[in-house]
């Protein structure tokens, strides 16, 4: 006879869809937390698994904009990193078609587990949904041609270690996207000398940065630094938030 509480989990598992603990990393630890300064800098709680509404979004075709100035084409390997919701992966995925692959990655369980029951209702075979950490997201090495951070990028609480940890994960020449609106971190944004200034630290190369029609943010693309010319942590200075400082006067 089955214990009635085993039932009741069973039933629980059913009705949630997804069981989150069967979403995994795709790739060892990278470099630790604590071997990164801290930023000098507010950091953004999050508080949703989507930045504005669709049709908004949909509207300003925000996804090919940025598709069309990172330069995202079929066959490509792309990381959404800090998914939520999923609004870039699927149409990501449409675009990079079956000979791409889109790695659908965020750290918060509830997000993970409704991304992923999305991805098997959807039917569509070249999304990996990927559980990452606050400051790595645990994805194969040497896999990814491009990478976006959308409307997240003021929540991590070590920029530092993600981009160190993200720069293993990008191809030579791989690109990284970062859209953002121009405001302080405390009111989800990210000023751009700040983020420039982040990334430089991390040893990215900016390409361009730009304001997206429609009133989404703004679009910073970096490439990323080879493995082995990526910056040593502890020689890394945090960037100080200026903006705030003065905003806060």
């Amino acid at each position: 006879m089955r214990n009635p509480l085993s039932t009741l989990l069973i039933a629980a598992a059913l009705v949630g869809g997804v069981e989150a603990h069967e979403i995994q990393p795709m790739a060892p630890s990278g470099a630790a937390a604590d071997r990164f300064p801290k930023p000098d800098r507010p950091v953004a709680e999050i508080v949703s698994a989507q930045w504005a509404l669709e049709k908004k979004r949909d509207k300003a075709d925000e996804v090919g904009q940025v598709v069309a100035l990172m330069g995202i084409r079929e066959g490509q390997t792309v990381a959404d990193i800090g998914a939520g919701n999923g609004y870039y992966v699927f149409r990501l995925a449409k675009l990079v078609g079956p000979t791409g692959r889109i790695f659908a990655e965020d750290i918060t369980p509830d997000y993970l587990a409704d991304l992923d029951k999305k991805v098997r209702e959807s039917g569509q075979t070249n999304i990996t949904v990927a559980r990452g950490e606050a400051h790595d997201p645990r994805l194969p090495p040497a896999s990814l041609d491009a990478a976006v951070l959308v409307h997240m990028y003021h929540e991590i609480s070590q920029p530092y270690g993600l981009l160190h940890n993200l720069a293993a994960a990008m191809k030579p020449g791989g690109r990284v996207g970062i859209v953002d609106a121009e405001d302080i971190p405390s009111k989800h944004g990210t000023p751009p000398k700040l983020l420039r200034c982040e990334l430089a630290a991390a040893g990215y190369k900016e390409i361009s940065l730009k304001t997206l029609k429609g009133g989404v943010g703004y679009l910073g693309i970096f490439e990323a630094p080879a493995a082995e010319a990526r910056p040593d942590p502890a020689t890394i200075t945090p960037c100080k938030d200026e903006t705030t400082r003065k905003n806060s006067r």
